[in-house]
């Protein structure tokens, strides 16, 4: 796992809240695939305090920025200014950050309007977060393509 790669102590940010059986059955299996190795910081929503916070160990694994944009949208927070803070906190940080995503635009375009939206902000999220970043890496099939 590329994480792991780094020096130092991993840290596994998590961005998805356990509100349902499903998910606390979810999350529970990703616990017990990671293992005991990694420190694990639940934030679903305050994502910058959370990487200031843990700068200067390990490398960070952020699963997942587009759970994170749900959880902003779903909140009502200004979530073009989170994703703006965030690109722009990238920079200032010494420890590695690696980030999980999803590409949600590549199928059908969704029946309803929240749905289109969350669509629409995923895109321009996924975009500002690639351009702050040193790579970028895209994963179909467990195949990783190299775009920058």
């Amino acid at each position: 796992m590329r994480t792991r790669a780094f020096p130092g102590q991993p840290v596994y940010v998590a961005t998805a809240e356990a509100l349902d059986a499903e998910m606390e059955a979810r999350i529970a299996r990703h616990r017990a695939r990671r293992g005991t190795d990694w420190i694990e910081r639940e934030v679903p929503l305050d994502l910058v305090p959370a990487l200031m916070a843990s700068d200067g160990g390990g490398a960070r694994l952020v699963d997942c920025l587009t759970l994170w944009l749900s959880n902003l949208m779903h909140a009502e927070r200004d979530w073009e200014r989170e994703v703006t803070e965030l690109a722009g906190a990238l920079p200032r940080l010494k420890s590695p950050v690696v980030f999980v995503t999803n590409e949600v635009g590549l199928g059908i375009v969704p029946d309803n309007a929240l749905a289109r939206s969350y669509r629409d902000a995923a895109g321009i999220m996924n975009q500002v977060i690639a351009a702050a970043a040193d790579e970028v890496e895209f994963v179909v099939a467990g195949l990783p393509m190299k775009l920058k």
